[in-house]
This record gives C-alpha cells, structure tokens and sequence, in this order.
C-alpha cells in the first residue's frame, strides 16, 4: 500500500499539491467567512463543562428554564462615592440614555433610595467602604437572542460612556461593565488572541530550528507547509463540527497545538528519510569515492541520475518512514480517541477534534510533504547558503548526517548500555520523585478565574468581590421539588454543615424551591466546597432535590471521569499492546512501552501540579493559580502525552526493529537505531517545546497549562526515556526485548506491520 503511494505520488506530485491547495483554501474560507454569516469564532462555546444526567446539569436546566429574568448588566464604579450633584448628573443621564432603549425590565442603583444611603437598597447597590457603587440593568426575559444582542449593546455602550465621564471626574477612579455574556466574548477573545500570540512565538523559532536540523530553508519549510495545511484543514473540520455539537472556545487552541506539533513531528521524519534515501542512491552511484559527502556529489549526477534518484527517495521514504508515521498516527489516535468514550460533551468534542487532527497531519506527511519533496527533488540535499553562517556547521554534525551509524547517539547508547543498571534504577527513582506532587492533585473546572487578572472582566468579578461582597451570588443552589416545608427544613440542616457561612432562605421558582448556600472562604471551587455539596447530598429529605454550583459541577465532572476510567485505560492499553506487537512481533516492548510512558506522563502531571497549583513560577510564567489543575486538563494532557509518547516510541522502535531484522544482535540494533532516529527524536522535540512554549506565553490560563504540560511531557520523554531509560532497558532484557509466546509468534509472522 505504502509503495503504491509512493509512486503515485512520484508520478503526480504537482496535482497532489494543488489539491490540497484548493482543500486549505476552502477550509481557511470557511473559517473566516463562515457558510451561515457566523465564522467559526462565532460558533464556539465556553465554559460549558456540564455532564448530562447528572445532578448539577438537571438542576441548571431548571433554573434555566424557569428564570423570569433576562440578562443583567452592570457598571462597577470605584473610587467614587454615590453622593453629590455630578455622579448624580452623570447616572441620571445614563438612565436617560437607557429608558429610550426598548427592552429594559428596570435598572437599579443606589441613587434610587428615598433617602439616597439608608435604604436597603442603597446598602446593596454601594460599596462597603462607600467610595463605589453599582448600576444594574436587566433585560425582559421574552427577548429574541438577535434583539436581547442588539438591547445589550445598546446597554453596555451607555453604561462605558458614563464610565468613563465618572473616570475623569475622579482621579484613581476605574469604572467596568460587566455581564455573563461579556465574559463569555472576553473568554473567545482571549483564545483569539493567544493563538496570535502562539503562532508568533512559535512558527519563526521552530522554522530558524528547522533551518539548522536540515542545513537549508527548502527542507526546513516542508515540515512546516505540512503543518499549516493540516491546522487550516483541521479547523474547517472543526466549523463543520459546531453544526453537530458543541465545541469549546478552548479547543481551538488545542488543535492547533497538537497540528503543530504532530505534523513537524512526521514532517521531520519523512523529509529526514527522504535526505536519507537521496544521499544513499547517491552513494551507491560513486563507489569509488567513499570519503566525499553525496551533497558534494550532487552535480556529478547525470539527469537521468537525478531522476532515478528522486524516484527512489520518494517510494522508499513512504515505504518506510511512511509506515512509520502511519502507524505512529494510529496509536495516537486511539490514545485520543479515548476521550470519546466519556461523558462530559467537552471531552469528546476535544477526541473528536484531536482525532480529526491526527488523521489530516498524517496525511499531509504522506502525501502533501512528499509532492513537494517530489518536486525539489536533488535540491533538497544541495549546499545551502545557511550552512556558511557561524556554528551552522557544528550544529548539523549532529543533526544533518544523514548517513553516520556512528555518533553521538550511539556512543550515548554504548555508555548506557555499559551502566544500564544503574541507570534504570536512577531514571525511575528520578520519574517517580518529579511524579510525587500528583498525590495532592486538586482538579477545577474554572470560569472567570482562565482569565488573567488584567482581562477587564476578571476586573469587574475581583471589583464585585472586594468592594460589594453583599452581592455575592449563592456558592452552592439546591433546588427542591417539594413544599415550601420541605425547602426550609433542607435550609436549616444544611446550615449546621461544616463549612456553611450561611443559608438564603427558599425562594420560589416556578414550581420549585431554591436554596442558596455560602460556603466559608472566597473559593466556591475549594476542596471545603465539594465537601459541602457532598454533604448536602447525603441528606435525607421527602423531596426530591438536585445540587448545582461550580464545586457540584467539578464533583460531578470528576465522577463522570471515574466512571469510566477503566474503560478507556482498557481500550487505550489493549489497542496499543496490540500495535506494538504486530509493529514488533514481541510481547514484551508493549509492555515495557506502556511501564516507561506511564512514568513519564506521571512526572510531567506532578511537575504540572507543583508548578499551576502550590503556585510555583507564577512570575515566570505570568499567571495566578487557581488551587488545582483544571480538570479536563489532565484528561487531556493523559491522552495527548500518550500518544505523543508512543509517537516517539514508534520512531525508535522502527528504527531499531529494521537493524534487528538486518541480522545485527539487539545491542548493537539499539545502538544503530538511536544513532539514526535519535537526531530525530531530539530534533523534533525540540522544535515540538518552542511550539508548545509558544502557547504557555498566551494570557487564558487553561492554554498555558496545556502548553506548559506537553511541553515537560515532551523533554521529558525525549531525553530521560528514550535516549536514556529505552536504552538501558532494552540492554538487561537482551534477547528477551523479542520474546512471544508461539501461537503469538505464528500469529505475527502471517499479519506483522514491519517485516
């Protein structure tokens, strides 16, 4: 199949090309354009972390469905008291401004007291140490979204023009609108803008890195045109996703993490194999002149040479690394498409979309890349200007060589191999130390709290927090189906809870009662929170009753995830024993595999935790923690970093599996194979950090968690466990790296992926 591929496009290597010219065109005009008059931005959704069945999602369909209210903005002021002839001036023009706009159920303010400060009223709508005040309005209930969008506009400008006089009447003074639907677009906002911010940083540095690996701009761009094709690609798919399900602000961020990295990653592989087949069929034309490099060679080639040798490079790179990457997509892909299998409808929006994104950079590698390959041809291995340019030369000794089985990988090996004891023993302890913080993971699903804390809305949330905490919103709902008795005798129980500041008696709603509850502390999210909501639960009571907040929503989500846990780690785990070993013919790697991956991905999730949640390198990083890890982070970074795991795996293996088959004894296999795929590894990886650091130096704090996390995943798996943990223990397991039982062994000689 591979070798069919590789002639096809040998054969057509320029409508290869154009094709996936006018499908990244296309995608890219959906994107920004849209097929309905919203582009894909204004498809997405945030924050919608619910899992449906559960307590929390049923109680929020019911407040939902049976609020009487529209939406509520507020202007925050600071640094201003309510009293005195110019504020009045300016809010009472406000209030001008909004009874001319159609829409508006009422709009309160402390100016609208009798007395204008003693009033319950007054005493809400002020701050507590009277310099601040609020002015909220609410939208009718019966709105259409176009007209309520249109009302709320209208509000939000008439509420940032008086902002702003009371900002220049004041000095120090900050005003800041503020309203559910704003956060929300600051959220989409801030995606927007760290993917911006990501590609800056990331594309320059991982192309001047490229540049270095293979001694030239040609060579070094195709990885990357890859990359772009498959990312543009990958998120028209995702536009087509929005009209099926929902699709997370977040996600967006994501895919393009994971295109990036997955499509420099084959991108590296093939365009290395076909330098690689280039200057062996180039060799093999001068026999005589052993010592001369084939890039010296090149203009020696007649034309009918340079064919032959562009035929060749391409059919045997898709032969070969093509399988690879191939089959490197596969395990990733069901590493990812894991995610599916859970519950919560974010996660599988991101299996969906990563899956998606692994078959299309897969498939850029193998078709896109060696078309465009095709078409350079002998260019590919010629002399480069850039070689002339201080330390180039050094840096391509270990990177470029197409052709060394000797080097610093293999004496790396050799050293290895001559302490493997030891440095098995060190390489776990070390894994297992960096892994310890897991233990005190605390997982989040967060809201306002992604932003950083100078996004306006983060702002106006720490403003209402501070200044009026009698308007803080109940921590924790408890909606009851039942009597009013019901509701109250609930009420008065959960105020002897542990952790309970104090209860908000019943309140009607529709034919329900809510309950709100305060917890202790200012984090509704607190370990102490879903305590409570534990608690509260338990309680026995002739109602029925449902317990909603952001603590019920992370116990639920976080049950959701437990619930089928074992199922996905079945799948995942089988899928890829299973792949392995018809990749290898042994029983034993997979398993050695899934031993080495999963210390890996341990230490990388307790670096993740000492650093976001006990608040570590916050300075550096520019961020403020949250307490815990956001829940489906770690879900994620478990897939992703599996797979981009098994990515590596596979480019080691591979290598080692061709040298073994070749009659060489499996230490010296090793060797070999970490000399010629270990440049590789390092190299990709290398470049695969920068992309990744590139999104830890956006602003929403989820994106930065999931940059930083693959990042330390990546350096972690590229050099302590496959330069060095791999090695070592290939080399005390010897012969026994190949062993299967017979009936396995029969099996896999008749269906083995790499003979």
């Amino acid at each position: 199949m591979f070798d069919r591929l590789g002639r096809f496009v040998d054969r057509s290597p320029l409508f290869t090309a154009l094709v996936w010219v006018v499908i990244v065109v296309g995608a890219a005009t959906m994107i920004t354009v849209g097929v309905d008059g919203r582009n894909l931005f204004d498809r997405l959704v945030t924050g919608e972390y619910s899992v449906p069945g559960s307590q929390s999602d049923a109680a929020n369909v019911i407040l939902r469905e049976n609020s009487s209210t529209g939406e509520t903005i507020t202007l925050a002021v600071q640094g201003v008291a309510p009293s005195g002839d110019e504020v009045s001036s300016i809010v009472a023009q406000a209030h001008e401004r909004l009874v001319d706009i159609s829409g508006i159920e009422s709009i309160l303010d402390p100016f609208d007291a009798v007395d204008g400060t003693a009033t319950d009223i007054a005493a809400l709508f002020s701050a507590q140490d009277g310099q601040g005040f609020l002015v909220v309005a609410t939208l009718h209930s019966n709105l259409t979204e176009a007209d309520s969008a249109i009302v709320s506009d209208a509000v939000v400008a008439s509420f940032q023009q008086a902002g702003n006089e009371l900002e220049a009447l004041e000095p120090g003074a900050a005003a800041f609108v503020g309203s559910g639907d704003l956060i929300l677009a600051e959220i989409t906002d801030q995606v927007k803008a760290d993917l911006i911010t990501g590609e800056l940083v990331a594309l320059p540095l991982a192309l001047v890195m490229m540049v270095l690996v293979f001694g030239g701009l040609m060579a070094a761009s195709m990885p990357l045109a890859g990359a772009i094709a498959s990312i543009l690609t990958g998120l028209g798919a995702m536009f087509a996703l929005t009209f099926v399900m929902d699709i997370d602000a977040s996600i967006i961020n994501v895919a393009t993490v994971l295109g990036l990295g997955l499509s420099i990653d084959y991108g590296l592989l093939v365009v290395s194999r076909f330098r690689e087949e280039l200057a062996r069929f180039v060799r093999s034309q001068f026999p005589h002149l052993p010592t001369v490099r084939p890039r010296d060679l090149v203009d020696e080639l007649t034309p009918a040479q340079r064919r032959q040798a562009v035929t060749h490079a391409t059919v045997t790179t898709l032969s070969t690394a093509g399988r690879t990457v191939a089959f490197s997509a596969v395990t990733i892909a069901l590493s990812i498409a894991g995610l599916i299998i859970f519950t919560p409808p974010v996660l599988r929006a991101i299996g969906a979309v990563g899956l998606i994104i692994v078959l299309l950079s897969v498939t850029t590698a193998m078709t896109l890349v060696p078309a465009v390959l095709r078409l350079a041809g002998m260019k590919t291995i010629g002399r480069s200007p850039v070689e002339k340019l201080p330390g180039v030369d050094r840096v391509m000794r270990y990177t470029a060589d197409v052709e060394a089985t000797e080097g610093v990988f293999s004496r790396l090996a050799g050293w290895v191999q001559r302490r493997a004891p030891f440095v098995v023993i060190g390489c776990v302890a070390l894994l297992v130390f960096l892994a310890s913080p897991v233990l005190d993971l605390q997982m989040r699903n967060s809201g306002i709290e992604l932003l950083p804390t100078t996004a306006t809305q983060r702002q106006f949330t720490d403003t209402l927090a501070q200044d009026f905490p009698q308007t803080r919103s109940a921590d924790i709902q408890v909606v009851v189906d039942g009597s009013d008795i019901d509701a109250a005798d609930l009420g008065q129980r959960i105020d002897t809870l542990s952790g309970v500041r104090s209860v908000v008696p019943p309140s009607p709603l529709g034919d329900y009662f809510v309950v709100g509850v305060l917890i202790d502390g200012d984090d509704p999210g607190s370990p102490q929170a879903a305590e409570v909501v534990r608690e509260i639960r338990e309680l026995e009571s002739p109602a029925n009753v449902l317990v909603t907040g952001q603590a019920a929503s992370q116990v639920d989500f976080q049950g959701a995830l437990g619930e089928r846990l074992w199922l996905v780690v079945s799948v995942v785990v089988l899928s890829t024993m299973v792949l392995l070993f018809f990749m290898t013919g042994s029983l034993v790697i997979p398993i050695k595999a899934l031993f080495t991956n999963v210390v890996s991905l341990g230490a990388s999730l307790g670096i993740l935790v000492w650093v976001f949640q006990d608040n570590h390198l916050s300075g550096i990083l520019n961020f403020t923690s949250t307490g815990g890890i956001e829940t489906f982070v770690v879900a994620l970074v478990l897939a992703f970093g599996f797979g981009l795991a098994m990515d590596y795996e596979v480019f080691l293996l591979s290598r080692i599996k061709e040298f073994v088959d070749a009659g060489h004894d499996s230490e010296k296999a090793v060797r070999l194979g970490l000399q010629r795929s270990g440049r590789i590894i390092t190299s990709a990886a290398g470049i695969i950090i920068i992309v990744f650091a590139g999104f830890v130096a956006g602003d929403l704090l989820v994106i930065k968690q999931v940059g930083f996390a693959l990042a330390v995943a990546v350096f972690i798996d590229a050099t302590i466990v496959r330069m060095l943990l791999v090695p070592a223990t290939m080399t005390l397991l010897g012969r026994w790296n190949w062993w299967a039982p017979a009936p396995l062994a029969k099996l896999y000689n008749r269906f083995a992926i790499i003979h």
